[in-house]
Parts: C-alpha cells; structure tokens; sequence
C-alpha cells in the first residue's frame, strides 16, 4: 500500500524515512528528568535531544519516545512495563537500548528512576574519544 505506516511493537518508526521530531512539551518534559550535574549534558542528536556522560549516550528522545541505555536484566523489567526495543529504523534495534512506556510524561517518577540507572550503568564506561582525536592519533 502506497502511504501506509508499518508499526509493531519493538518499532519506533522513522515516518517516510525522515526522523521524527520531538514536540517542545516532550523536550521540557525530559530536560527536567536528567540529572543537572556537570558531567551530563544535553545535545542535539538527529534532531532529537540527548544525554551523554563522557561522550556516552545514556538517555534521549526519539520523537516523542523517550529512550535509555540499560542492562538486559533492568530493559527486561521496562518491557514488563509496556516498554519496548529501541528501533529507530525497523529491523535495526540499538542493542542495550529500550524505548520506556509511552506514558512517561504522566508517570515521570518512575521513568527518572530509569534514567538515573542508565546514568549510573553507562559512568561505569571509559570516556568516549571524538573521531577527530582518533584519527589524529591514527595519523601519529
């Protein structure tokens, strides 16, 4: 069918191959969930919002989806919740990714629980070096 949408459950489709955009309310909604310390910040990623630690990617928006890094254990724990595997193009799941319930703007208790674990999980990693560093140190 021309124009239709394909879903399913472990898909958070890009519609008409173009990234979807946060709404400014979901943008708020989850700048006020990530922790305001300075080693977090926030930054465009493919038109959505982010949160890195070190240069990791630990939580963010896609669309109005919100998205976090976790354990399988704890992402197991967010599926039994109405959560689902992050797909941000079908059939391409980001591995230790889970996108939380599509109610997290009414329940943002418990979505900040989430988000604090996925901090906590992705500090333990070594800092991310930007491409331009690693190249340099290639050339050297």
């Amino acid at each position: 069918m021309v124009g239709a949408r394909l879903t399913s459950p472990t898909v958070s489709p890009a519609e008409g191959g173009a990234m979807p955009k946060p709404s400014d309310q979901a943008k708020a909604a989850f700048t006020k969930l990530v922790p305001g310390e300075p080693a977090v910040t926030l930054r465009p990623m493919f038109g959505n919002l982010a949160a890195f630690v070190n240069g990791n990617m630990f939580a963010g928006l896609f669309g109005e989806d919100l998205f976090v890094r976790l354990s399988e254990d704890d992402s197991a724990a967010v599926r039994k919740q109405g959560g689902r595997d992050f797909e941000p193009m079908p059939g391409r799941a980001m591995r230790g990714y889970v996108t939380v319930p599509s109610t997290w703007r009414a329940k943002p208790h418990a979505v900040k629980g989430w988000i604090k674990i996925a901090l906590e999980l992705i500090r333990q990693l070594p800092p991310k070096v930007p491409a331009s560093r690693k190249a340099a140190a290639k050339k050297t």
